[in-house]
């Protein structure tokens, strides 16, 4: 695409988000895909997902036989930036769209292919994530959900915790144990899309600080599901559960698009420090608060760069995908410093919760809570810094 295609295709696309950006709900909104926890939540969520997918502008760059649109990625891009500045909704089937499917596009069989793109796509299909269990937490590769091999099935027993979406999940990308033998613990685990409808399982919300429900606690008891759901082959677990966080946390391309949570960006902290006080004046024009706010602001405009500067191959150096194996990690503590610091702002008021007498309606003390979650799934900010020691500076293994 040249220069004037790509200006007046962002013009199309921003005219469309503004003509067709649905009208706030009278209930509360969760931030990201892993706080839907209300059918009322889940449902208009879902709308919109099929909305945008329908008028063309979600799954651009999949292959148009599964449903896509076989365009070029950067006009993907272009919608996503769009959605980011009209501050239109999320769509809520992240998993599916940037993990389970590229996934399901880059290794999966024709049949995969044919049977489930196009629904994750169209929300018609909702996907979520059997990584971690209740004892092993950041150690995937001691996960102990046994699947036993019965003629043309696997039986599924033990549980998975935190799977975001588990309520209305149909698929489950499920990591399970099929041998305890092998040079190491993970030679034994392998890799199933799982259907979550099959008897035996049963997702149980979890209760978050904030009162949400987008978490559950997922129980396999003989669970029963066909051979053929394994991706890979047997054993072979670890290594497509490596590529699946590859595609989680950013470090390759192949995402359907949307938006994955509601946008925060620095602008909105400046914008409150202006009408936070402090001794009966804007905090903005306290010195402190002012020394506060330009580091912030100084990491917001370094992440941007960053993200810029993982899309030149050139400026990749010796480790080309060190920048985007960063961004997870660098994105979830920015958000985690800024709603700590936008909470701060506030002084005692900062105390307040969801309420009226709050302020913004006690939406920062939400996000603060919330972005917690950012920084523990799909790695915890301390397992980032492990991976990018030892994997782009070197470092031994700890």
């Amino acid at each position: 695409m040249n220069e004037n295609e790509i200006s007046e295709f962002r013009s199309d696309v921003r005219a469309w988000l503004q003509d067709n950006k649905p009208a706030a709900p009278s209930f509360l909104l969760p931030e990201t895909f892993m706080e839907v926890g209300t059918d009322q939540q889940f449902e208009f969520l879902r709308r919109w997902q099929q909305t945008v997918y329908e008028a063309g502008y979600l799954g651009m760059s999949w292959p148009e036989a599964y449903g896509g649109g076989g365009q070029p990625q950067v006009m993907q891009e272009i919608v996503n930036q769009e959605m980011a500045a009209q501050r239109v909704p999320f769509v809520p089937n992240t998993i599916g769209l940037n993990w389970a499917g590229p996934l399901i596009l880059d290794m999966g069989t024709e049949a995969d292919k044919q049977r489930y793109i196009k629904n994750i796509l169209s929300a018609e299909d909702i996907w979520c994530q059997g990584f971690s269990e209740p004892d092993h937490g950041s150690d995937l590769g001691n996960a102990q959900v046994r699947a036993v091999k019965d003629g043309d099935e696997y039986v599924i027993n033990g549980s998975k915790i935190w799977t975001s979406l588990g309520s209305y999940a149909k698929y489950m990308i499920l990591i399970a144990r099929t041998s305890n033998e092998g040079p190491n613990k993970y030679a034994g685990l392998s890799f199933f899309l799982a259907p979550m409808t099959a008897d035996g399982i049963a997702p149980t919300p979890i209760k978050k600080l904030t009162g949400e429900y987008g978490f559950c606690q997922t129980y396999f008891t003989d669970a029963r599901i066909p051979a053929d759901c394994m991706l890979g082959n047997e054993g072979e677990g670890w290594s497509v559960a490596m590529k699946t966080l590859m595609f989680e946390r950013g470090a390759v391309g192949g995402q359907a698009g949307g938006l994955s949570m509601m946008d925060l960006n620095i602008n909105d902290i400046v914008e409150l420090a202006r009408r936070a006080t402090r001794n009966g004046r804007p905090a903005i024009e306290d010195p402190l608060t002012r020394d506060e706010l330009v580091k912030l602001v100084l990491e917001a405009k370094g992440n941007a760069a960053m993200g810029s500067r993982a899309r030149i191959p050139a400026l990749g150096g010796t480790y080309p995908t060190a920048v985007a194996m960063s961004a997870k990690l660098r994105s979830s503590e920015l958000k985690r410093k800024m709603t700590r610091f936008a909470v701060s702002l506030q002084g005692a008021n900062g105390a307040r919760y969801i309420s009226e007498d709050a302020l913004d309606g006690g939406k920062w003390q939400r996000s603060y809570l919330n972005s917690f979650s950012g920084t523990i799934g799909g790695g915890t900010t301390q397992i980032q810094k492990n991976i990018l020691g030892e994997r782009v500076l070197g470092l031994p293994k700890s």
